[in-house]
C-alpha cells in the first residue's frame, strides 16, 4: 500500500510540476513606429514670372504666375510647403507643381505671386526656410 501511495504521490507531484513548466517571456513589443523627421531645408529661393506664364509644368498644368505655386527638385508634386523669407520673416504656403530650379545654388523657384508675398521681387532671390506642410502625390 505504501508503494501505491508513493506512486500516486509521484504522479500528483509530476502533474503539478508539468503545469509549472516555464514558458518563455512574450516577445517585446515592436518599437514605436518612428516618425521621419519633418522636411526642413534652408537655401536660396528665386522666382519665375511672365516669360513662363502658361507654359506646361511637371504636374501637367499651365503655369500661372498669379497662383501660389513653386518648383522643387525632389518633393512630391502637389506637396504644400511653407516658405519663410529669413530676411524679413514673411512666409507663404505654396503648392509644388513643377520641377526645378535648375540653378544648383537655389532650392526653390517660386511663382511671382509667392515672391511678392515674401517681399523678394526687388532682389529676385532671398534666403529662405522650407517646411513641408503636407506631402502630396502626383496626379496620374
Amino acid at each position: 500500500m505504501q508503494t501505491g501511495r508513493g506512486i500516486f504521490a509521484a504522479f500528483v507531484i509530476g502533474a503539478l510540476l508539468a503545469g509549472c513548466v516555464a514558458t518563455p517571456p512574450p516577445p517585446p513589443p515592436p518599437p514605436a513606429a518612428q516618425k521621419p523627421p519633418p522636411f526642413v531645408e534652408f537655401g536660396t529661393a528665386s522666382y519665375y514670372g511672365a516669360e513662363f506664364n502658361h507654359k506646361r509644368t511637371a504636374a501637367g498644368e499651365a503655369f500661372n504666375m498669379n497662383e501660389l505655386t513653386a518648383a522643387h527638385r525632389t518633393l512630391p508634386l502637389n506637396s504644400k510647403v511653407r516658405v519663410t523669407n529669413l530676411e524679413n520673416g514673411r512666409s507663404v504656403i505654396v503648392r509644388i507643381n513643377d520641377r526645378g530650379p535648375f540653378d544648383k545654388h537655389r532650392i526653390i523657384d517660386l511663382s511671382a505671386k509667392a515672391a511678392r508675398e515674401l517681399g523678394m521681387t526687388h532682389d529676385g532671390t532671398a534666403r529662405v526656410k522650407l517646411e513641408l506642410v503636407n506631402e502630396g502625390e502626383a496626379a496620374l
